[in-house]
């Protein structure tokens, strides 16, 4: 079968991520948000944010600064000094389905009865249509195409009814179904939420006299702030100036952290619910080794997510591991243009072959995973261009076959490769000698100690029911 022909054409997509900050000595923040947001730029490409309050200054006055493209493109020494503030969120965003469009951007900023509030979100919820009918109905007019702005609403209408903003928060979780990560500023705390599931993390760390909350460990690195602890699904912490507390009443036993934060999305420095997402990988690389062996002369990884599991595969096999392609680090992912055209040239753009490692050479490359198959025919066609006389692909990651609703772009299966090939009709498409994935029953090996994972990408398996229809243009990463 041929893919069909339209503009929708999906590859792995990042999460968003999301820095909060709260400091208790009345410093501004801004600049260590931008500092973390600039460790979170994997995650999002398209459009950043910071928002900022003071604690003792007029209450309610928010100032926030937001724009498309990158973070060091969006913000410069002169927007954040004026952004003063000892309490802030900020945002780094790609967008799933809603429109990559200026008035999508997060953190999204809302005045309401009680006073105001900041939300920045990771993640996707699936009932977002029904939580949008029921505002609608009550006279609510949305200024977005996100779910971020479906779900501050629902806040906002929960503050009405409750003593304080983590209150209202805790009773608007039951209500929302999907994935979310989120972070909340109002004029005199910082809360942050993770759904019962734990679909993607959120982590707390301390900077002095600080508080942070953060999408990945990374990024408390970046700031120099001590990790404390994650955030438990289902878990909201509130931090005031007496210090953090914290409401448990909607965590449960079932968890469904996303197996591909550890696959792909999260950096290799960060760790998830206690475990090493570069460790992860090395296991990925080893156990292919061990199921998918082949001789060969050369391991090397498709960066930057492909190399911890080349290397694993290096040690495990004891093909020499090689370092076979040059990144131009100012290149968003490949998988973040609209157009297949345009994609098509930014890998080219993105990746140069060094033909001193893989001339003559049998090459097994590792990339963390086939969507489409466009990238891998790409990349194992420079390969060979570079004088490589065999290019055997291994995967990361077991077979695409199901749509994901928690916050990857892939709402249909209309054009996932795997869906309609088999691995040799793919091997053949991709243009590689041979091709092998991870499998399935090998997924728990890559995240000992984690209380559960969501494969359902791989399975069909999902841990919260999908909706009925296409869910584009109806949320938002």
């Amino acid at each position: 079968m041929q893919f069909k022909d339209n503009s929708y054409t999906p590859e792995l997509h990042e999460e968003c991520g999301i820095f909060g900050i709260y400091d208790l000595d009345g410093k501004d923040v801004a600049s260590t948000i931008y500092y973390g947001l600039f460790a979170l730029q994997h995650r999002g490409q398209e459009s950043c944010g910071i928002a900022v309050s003071d604690t003792n200054g007029p209450l309610g006055k928010v100032k926030s600064h937001k724009g498309m493209g990158l973070v060091s493109e969006v913000f410069s020494p002169e927007n954040l000094e004026v952004l003063e503030g000892n309490i802030g969120v900020g945002h780094v965003r790609y967008s799933t389905a809603g429109e990559s469009m200026i008035h999508n951007t997060q953190p999204l900023v809302l005045n309401y009865a009680k006073g105001t509030l900041a939300l920045a979100h990771n993640g996707n919820l699936v009932n977002t249509p029904e939580l949008k009918r029921e505002l609608e109905y009550s006279g609510a007019i949305f200024q977005t195409t996100i779910d971020t702005e479906v779900m501050a609403y629902h806040i906002a209408r929960e503050r009405l009814h409750s003593e304080t903003i983590e209150e209202a928060v805790v009773k608007t979780m039951p209500k929302l179904s999907g994935a979310y990560s989120i972070a909340v500023m109002s004029p005199r705390k910082l809360i942050g939420a993770r759904d019962p599931l734990g679909f993607h993390p959120l982590v707390i760390g301390k900077l002095e006299n600080a508080y942070i909350l953060a999408s990945e460990t990374a990024a408390l690195n970046a700031v120099d702030a001590d990790f404390v602890r994650d955030v438990l699904p289902g878990e909201v912490v509130m931090i005031d100036e007496e210090g953090i507390h914290s409401d448990t009443s909607n965590c449960t036993t079932k968890h469904a952290t996303c197996i591909f934060e550890y696959i792909y999305f999260a950096r290799p420095d960060t760790h998830i619910d206690g475990v090493s997402v570069y460790n992860s990988r090395i296991m990925a690389g080893r156990i292919l080794a061990q199921t998918h062996p082949v001789e060969a002369d050369v391991v090397v990884g498709v960066p930057d997510s492909g190399n911890a599991a080349a290397l694993g595969f290096a040690l495990q096999s004891g093909i020499p591991f090689g370092m076979a392609f040059v990144k131009n680090s100012y290149v968003g992912r490949t998988f973040i243009k609209p157009k297949q055209a345009m994609r098509e040239s930014s890998v080219r753009i993105k990746l140069n072959v060094l033909p001193e490692v893989v001339a003559g050479k049998r090459v097994v490359m590792i990339d963390d995973s086939i969507v489409r198959g466009t990238t891998s025919a790409n990349i194992v066609k420079m390969l060979k261009k570079a004088g490589a006389t065999e290019v055997h692909v291994r995967i990361s990651s077991p077979p695409f076959l199901n749509p994901c609703y928690y916050g990857t772009d892939i709402p249909t299966g209309d054009h996932l490769i795997a869906r309609h090939y088999s691995v040799d009709q793919i091997k053949d498409r991709i243009g590689a000698d041979s091709l092998g994935y991870l499998s399935i029953d090998r997924l728990s090996d890559l995240v000992k100690g984690d209380t559960g994972f969501c494969d359902a990408c791989f399975t069909g398996n999902y841990p919260i029911d999908p909706p009925k229809g296409d869910i584009r243009g109806e949320h938002d990463v």
